[in-house]
């Protein structure tokens, strides 16, 4: 009995330990974002990666959730004589949830894997130390920048999602299922409100943080060599993909809850 409460409690001193670790690192690269020196070159960088090059993963994700979900609320709704609200549920459901979720998701696996394996290669290779001994700080010239970029960019992506998303459920809709372009684009405007977008917006933000985060931190820490790092990137995408699901149920609470 004795042991086991000695190997719970180790363990969940472990935890105490990792969460702490982790909010000391959030806080000390938030607190580089912003005193200079800035390195604007790597900020525009890093939003290029993650913004620009994830478009395509991004736009195919949110093209075929919008026809699955056109196509599938048809399906539950006839049921009810309720075809009518396909392209209300399609947009609401792409600007609340599915677009920022499936965004950060996929921004994850990309971008949070590759910056856990670039981040952790210079740590195990002694290229951070150098960094160091250059008189460079590396939270500002590594991790910062790509935080910053994360929390900036995949809002942008959001945006895209959410358009490319409610499109192609229009396409479904009209060309499919046979609905009236005017009458479906117009039950598409009649019931979205304000607070969807940017309740979408800011799980966006929240999820590029902790994308970002979580690709820096399981880099930064990682050690090891090739097998370190490998371990590194697959946590990184893993912690990453369980906050995202975590704080949207969060921030879905603030927003929404009564």
């Amino acid at each position: 009995m004795i042991e086991l409460l000695a190997t719970v409690g180790r363990v969940f001193i472990g935890f105490l330990a990792h969460v702490g670790r982790l909010a000391a690192f959030a806080g000390t690269a938030i607190s580089h974002i912003f005193r200079p020196p800035f390195y604007l070159r790597l900020l525009l960088r890093s939003m290029i990666e993650i913004g620009y090059y994830s478009l395509p993963v991004v736009g195919l994700t949110a093209i075929f959730s919008g026809m699955v979900l056109a196509l599938q609320s048809y399906t539950g709704f006839a049921r009810f004589s309720a075809e009518g609200a396909v392209a209300t549920v399609v947009v609401l459901s792409m600007t609340r949830e599915l677009g920022p979720v499936l965004a950060g998701l996929m921004v994850a696996g990309r971008i949070g894997a590759s910056m856990a394996a670039e981040i952790g290669t210079m740590r195990v290779t002694e290229q951070i130390d150098a960094l160091v001994t250059l008189s460079t700080n590396p939270f500002k010239y590594l991790v910062s920048p790509r935080i910053l970029a994360g929390t900036l960019m995949l809002p942008f992506l959001v945006v895209i999602a959410d358009i490319i998303g409610v499109f192609g459920g229009y396409i479904v809709g009209v060309y499919k299922l046979g609905f009236n372009p005017a009458s479906y684009i117009k039950a598409t405007w009649e019931y979205l409100k304000l607070v969807d977008v940017v309740s979408g917006l800011t799980k966006a933000a929240v999820f590029g943080f902790l994308i970002s985060l979580m690709g820096c931190y399981h880099g930064y820490y990682s050690k090891g060599g090739a097998q370190g790092v490998g371990a590194a990137t697959t946590n990184s995408v893993v912690s990453a993909a369980i906050l995202i699901l975590v704080f949207n149920y969060v921030i879905t609470t603030l927003y929404f809850g009564k």
